[in-house]
């Protein structure tokens, strides 16, 4: 049975990449690289984390 969460519409995404950016205010625009910088610092050390199973894969299996 479905709670009325589940059914609820899902709030939109607060910025999408390529979003129009002529009505934001500097602000805005410094609170969203921020963001986008916090971002990037999570996807490149997910990124290291993944090279490090890799390699210790390889190392195992001697590729």
């Amino acid at each position: 049975m479905k709670s009325e969460e589940d059914e609820a519409p899902r709030r939109p995404a607060a910025f999408e990449i390529g979003q129009p950016l002529d009505l934001l205010s500097i602000a805005e625009l410094e609170e969203r690289i921020e963001k986008l910088r916090a971002e990037i610092a999570r996807l490149e050390a997910a990124r290291t984390a993944k090279q490090a199973a890799s390699a210790a894969a390889d190392a195992f299996f001697k590729k």
